[in-house]
């Protein structure tokens, strides 16, 4: 069964994934310009929206998958729950949220086990959890910067 049209904005956050370059990249500007709404850091708000979208993202990833072939490019919803997911608890300075960005696209890119493994699950479960765990990897490493490094 192939996405319909709610399915398709939901699922390639607002028609980024139809973007023929970096549909990734976009999807996670996407999600980005959404956590610059005022209020939505607030980590309660944040867990809700990763939560849903989560789930979401399974079921409308499947379809993505059905129609498109594995993981594809039109499917970005997983880059928008990995992007919230390493903005957690992220003091919002444009500061961090652009280390954060770039953190985030590095290490979804590079997929470091067991991100790459779980990529190859099959249909929305694969394209959600790379991006999940890669988001947690990601969210690590962001507070490590910011916490111990002092950096950000």
């Amino acid at each position: 069964m192939k996405p319909n049209i709610f399915e398709k904005i939901i699922g390639s956050v607002f028609f980024t994934g139809y973007i023929p370059f970096a549909s990734g990249t976009f999807g996670s500007l996407a999600a980005l310009m959404i956590y610059l709404i005022p209020g939505f850091e607030n980590p309660t708000v944040m867990l809700i929206g990763i939560a849903i979208f989560s789930v979401v993202g399974v079921r409308i990833g499947t379809k993505f998958e059905n129609a498109y072939g594995k993981d594809p490019s039109q499917c970005t919803i997983d880059e928008l729950v990995g992007m919230w997911i390493s903005l957690l608890f992220v003091p919002k300075t444009l500061v961090n949220i652009i280390v954060v960005f770039f953190v985030w696209r590095l290490l979804d890119v590079v997929k470091p086990a067991p991100a790459r493994q779980l990529e190859k699950l099959n249909g929305g479960l694969g394209i959600m959890m790379d991006d999940v765990v890669s988001g947690i990897y990601s969210l690590i490493t962001v507070h490590i910067l910011i916490h111990f490094m002092k950096l950000i």
